[in-house]
C-alpha cells in the first residue's frame, strides 16, 4: 500500500515535470495570444525560438504592435535583429512612429540604425519635433581687439538618411563655435555685431555646417551677446612691456660692458703708474752712477736741485689759485 502511494506520487511529480518542461519549450499562452491578435505564428517556430535561445516573447510581443499598426514585418526579421544584438522593442516603436508621422523608414534602415549604436526612436521623434541645442559661450575677437563673448541656439531636425555614419551634436557644435569666431573676427567694429546679432547666425548658417552630420540645421538663433575684454589693449601693452624689459635689458648690457671696461682702464692705469714710480726709483741711481763717473759736475746737481724745487713751487702756487685783495691787503700791512 505505501509503496502503491510513492508510485504514484512519484507519478505525479514526474508528470508535473513533463508539463513544465514542455510549457517552457512550448509556450502555448504566447501561441494563443498570437492567434487572437491575428498573427500567424506556427508552434513549431516558438519551439525553435527556445532552441535558439530566443525568448518568444521579446518577439512575438513586438510582432503584434506592428502588425496591429499595419507594418509588414515578420517573424525572420525581429529573430535575426535580436540575434544580431538589436533592441526589437524599440526598432518596432520608431517603425510605429515613422508610419503614423508618414516618415519613409523601412525595417532594414532602422535595424541598421539600431546596430550602429545610436537610438532610432529618439531620431525619429527629432525628426517629427526639432530639437534644441544650446551651445557653450563662444569667445571671439573683433578686428579692433574687443572681445565678444556669444551663446547660441541651434534648432537641429534628424536626418534619417544620415544617421548611420553621420557626425553627432559635438560636431555641429564645434562647428557653429567656429563660425561665430570666423564671422566676429572678419568684422572691423564689434559694435556692428552688437547691432546686428543675426549677422551672425545669417552668416553660419549659409556655410553649410549640417555636412556629413546627421542632422539637419533649421535656425541658428544668438541667445546672448556680451562684451568683454580689450583683447587689443592687451596684447600692445604686453608687447610694449616686453619690449621695455628687452631694452633693460640690452642697457643693463651695455652698462656691465662700460663698467668692465672701466675697470680694465683703472688697472691700466695703475700698471702705468706702476711703471713711472720704478722708472723715478732709477733716476737717484742714475745720477749717482753719473756723479761717480764724473759725467755730470756737483753744481750741475744742484743747479737740477734748484730747478726742481723752483719747478715745484709753481705748481703749487698754480693749485692755490690768485690771490685775493683782501689777502694782499693783509700782506701789505704786515709789510708796514
Amino acid at each position: 500500500m505505501l509503496s502503491a502511494l510513492i508510485g504514484s506520487a512519484l507519478f505525479v511529480f514526474l508528470v508535473i515535470i513533463g508539463i513544465g518542461v514542455f510549457l517552457h519549450f512550448v509556450p502555448l499562452g504566447l501561441w494563443i495570444s498570437a492567434l487572437a491578435a491575428g498573427v500567424n505564428v506556427g508552434i513549431f517556430t516558438l519551439v525553435g525560438m527556445r532552441l535558439r535561445r530566443v525568448p518568444p516573447a521579446q518577439i512575438v510581443h513586438p510582432l503584434i504592435k506592428a502588425n496591429k499598426a499595419g507594418l509588414d514585418v515578420n517573424v525572420n526579421q525581429l529573430e535575426a535583429h535580436f540575434l544580431a544584438g538589436g533592441d526589437v522593442d524599440k526598432v518596432i516603436d520608431a517603425l510605429i512612429a515613422a508610419h503614423r508621422a508618414e516618415i519613409p523608414l523601412p525595417f532594414e534602415r532602422s535595424a541598421a540604425i539600431d546596430l550602429a549604436g545610436r537610438n532610432v526612436l529618439e531620431a525619429v521623434q527629432m525628426s517629427v519635433n526639432p530639437k534644441v541645442i544650446e551651445t557653450p559661450l563662444v569667445s571671439a575677437v573683433a578686428k579692433n581687439g574687443i572681445e565678444l563673448k556669444v551663446k547660441a541656439r541651434v534648432t537641429v531636425r534628424a536626418n534619417i538618411d544620415r544617421l548611420v555614419g553621420g557626425a553627432g551634436e559635438a560636431t555641429i557644435i564645434a562647428r557653429v563655435g567656429e563660425g561665430i569666431i570666423t564671422t566676429v573676427g572678419s568684422t572691423e567694429d564689434h559694435r556692428e555685431v552688437l547691432a546686428n546679432p543675426d549677422f551672425i547666425s545669417r552668416t553660419v548658417l549659409t556655410k553649410g555646417l549640417d555636412s556629413g552630420t546627421a542632422f539637419e540645421i533649421l535656425s541658428i538663433d544668438i541667445a546672448d551677446v556680451d562684451v568683454g575684454r580689450n583683447i587689443g589693449a592687451e596684447l600692445l601693452t604686453d608687447q610694449a612691456e616686453a619690449d621695455k624689459r628687452i631694452a633693460q635689458a640690452k642697457a643693463e648690457e651695455r652698462r656691465a660692458m662700460a663698467v668692465a671696461q672701466e675697470q680694465e682702464m683703472r688697472a691700466f692705469t695703475q700698471e702705468m703708474q706702476a711703471k713711472v714710480v720704478e722708472s723715478q726709483a732709477d733716476v737717484p741711481k742714475a745720477l749717482a752712477v753719473a756723479l761717480k763717473e764724473g759725467r755730470i759736475g756737483v753744481m750741475d746737481y744742484y743747479n737740477m736741485n734748484n730747478v726742481l724745487a723752483d719747478t715745484q713751487m709753481r705748481e703749487t702756487i698754480a693749485k692755490a689759485g690768485p690771490v685775493t685783495t683782501d689777502m694782499k691787503s693783509n700782506e701789505h700791512e704786515k709789510g708796514k
